[in-house]
């Protein structure tokens, strides 16, 4: 059997070489307290056996989805490769210090706009924004910008994988992992 942590690793190599633009975006889906789903894309940002890491403001919406219901959906498609990746199961906040390691990684200006974004909230017209990130600028001017506290990762820890390849007449092959207290279960599914 194969190791689905592998198999994506070798899917997402080759998609990083040949698609154009944000190979690394996936489709991030989450539901309130109630049940109602949302989906946005969102980027990856990392990726190991415990799991797949993106960042966003907590107190966005998306953030307060998470809050709320923690369990999310994840999917990668990648049109030029004619390839997706379903990925089910729950999301917690990375550390402190990940969170701290991967702000440090980011661009000035993308760290300064974490400070000025109120993500989500009703903006009444683009200078508002615009404004709010000149005082950020200002505020931080000559000193490195640390991470807002209301900013961090959040890590998807697969209970549930499928592994998607388009074939010709529509007889696609699909291969679902599910994760056991025994490790990996492998099968396949009709398409």
């Amino acid at each position: 059997m194969t190791d689905p942590f592998d198999l994506f690793d070798i899917w997402y190599r080759a998609a990083r070489e040949t698609e154009i633009n944000d190979s690394n975006a996936m489709a991030l889906a989450t539901a309130d307290a109630d049940g109602r789903p949302s989906v946005r894309m969102v980027l990856l940002k990392g990726h190991d056996a415990r799991g797949f890491v993106f960042y966003t403001n907590q107190r966005s919406r998306k953030g307060g989805q998470l809050q709320a219901n923690g369990h999310v959906a994840l999917l990668f498609h990648w049109k030029s490769k004619r390839q997706q990746i379903r990925i089910e199961g729950p999301v917690a906040q990375v550390s402190a210090a990940e969170a701290d390691a991967y702000f440090a990684s980011r661009g000035r200006d993308s760290q300064l706009g974490a400070w000025a974004s109120l993500q989500s909230e009703t903006l009444d017209r683009r200078e508002t924004f615009e404004a709010s990130f000149e005082d950020v600028r200002a505020r931080f001017e000559g000193q490195d910008v640390p991470r807002p506290p209301h900013w961090g990762g959040y890590r998807v820890t697969p209970e549930r994988i499928e592994f998607w390849e388009d074939r010709e007449h529509r007889l696609h092959h699909r291969r679902l992992f599910l994760r056991s207290a025994d490790g990996w279960t492998e099968s396949l599914l009709y398409p």
